[in-house]
């Protein structure tokens, strides 16, 4: 059952309401508010920072019945709808009354109504009102900069107007250009030849040991061509090189045998040194006792001096014990002696 709508309400209270979530509301025969959008703004003259807001304009044209206030009424009081519009409507009237006698309306927190000199409404927005939900909560404040702070100072290079100091400067600047060519020249020399290579490594094992690798590659491959041609091992046997020893550079595989030698007849050894002076051999051979090898000296065939880690009588045995110290002895191959 409907109610009465006291003639006494509110119709002002309604409005704010709608306002906050509608971009337009209508008071049917006087006119329609309408919400504006300004996004976040700063105030560079006084440094201050504003939230977003929607302010209130107000379009005397929009004068029709969208039934958005109306129905608003009703819902809230619980008197029927054509009740409510009669109260909507007697509100406007009383209005437009006040203006035509020269009277200010106002409606709190929404604005003021007054007829200007050609007797049209004139409307004054409340500029501390925000009707933008998102914004509850946020106010507007200032930032005042720091005093005597300028950036440009901080990029503008002082220049030295001294004229001993600029003289030392580029004293300094010329000295730099003359070395700077002279010491890439020694770096880029000893790199692009073998002016100072020396051949001469340190053994992974005793850094006061120097090892003097092979070179004669030649040599080598000539004296093990003749030994597999004699014994009919079809394997490859890794050659002396300067980085066979403790470098990884040059890897190669050694391929299985494919015939069986009896173990009288031939003896593979594990080399994992090879000196050219016997002096270095001997300490080499020593170290590797005191790891628990049972070393041994070979003389190669160009005259270096080889040392021998293991030994096997069988070829599968040999490889197989290689690859297991390989990771302690990089660079270690296998020779038959």
């Amino acid at each position: 059952m409907f109610q009465k709508v006291p003639s006494h309400l509110d119709i002002t209270a309604f409005i704010r309401e709608l306002l906050f979530g509608h971009d337009c509301v209508i008071i049917p025969g006087f006119g329609g508010f309408i919400g504006n959008y300004i996004p976040a703004r700063i105030d560079k003259s006084t440094g201050t920072f504003f939230p977003p807001v929607k302010k209130i304009s107000f379009n005397r044209n929009l004068d029709h019945n969208d039934g958005l206030l109306v129905g608003k009424i009703s819902l809230s009081t619980g008197a029927s709808y054509g009740d409510a519009r009669n109260m909507v409507e007697e509100f406007a009237r009383k209005i437009q009354n006040k203006l035509a006698k020269g009277e200010k309306v106002v409606f709190d927190n929404i604005g003021s109504f007054t007829h200007n000199n050609e007797n049209n409404i004139q409307f004054e927005p409340d500029r501390n009102a925000n009707y933008h939900i998102d914004s509850y909560g946020l106010e507007s404040f200032q930032y005042i900069p720091l005093e005597g702070y300028d950036i440009r100072k901080r990029i503008i290079r002082r220049i030295d107007k001294n004229p001993v100091r600029q003289a030392a400067i580029r004293k300094n600047l010329w000295g730099a250009a003359v070395a700077i060519p002279l010491l890439a020249i020694l770096i880029i020399i000893p790199l692009k030849t073998d002016l100072f290579k020396n051949k001469v490594d340190t053994t992974t094992l005793n850094p006061l040991v120097t090892a003097e690798f092979e070179n004669n590659r030649n040599a080598i491959d000539k004296a093990l061509e003749t030994d597999s041609a004699m014994t009919g091992d079809t394997s490859q046997v890794t050659t002396e090189t300067e980085d066979s020893l403790f470098t990884k550079s040059e890897e190669v595989t050694i391929e299985r045998p494919t015939l069986s030698v009896p173990a009288e007849e031939n003896i593979y050894c594990v080399i994992t040194g090879s000196f050219k002076s016997e002096e270095n051999a001997v300490s080499y051979a020593k170290l590797l006792k005191t790891e628990g090898f049972d070393s041994e000296i070979i003389l190669a065939p160009n005259g270096f001096f080889r040392v021998s880690a293991l030994r096997f009588s069988d070829m599968n045995t040999a490889l197989f014990k290689r690859d297991s110290i390989l990771k302690k002895f990089p660079g270690a191959w296998i020779t038959k002696k």
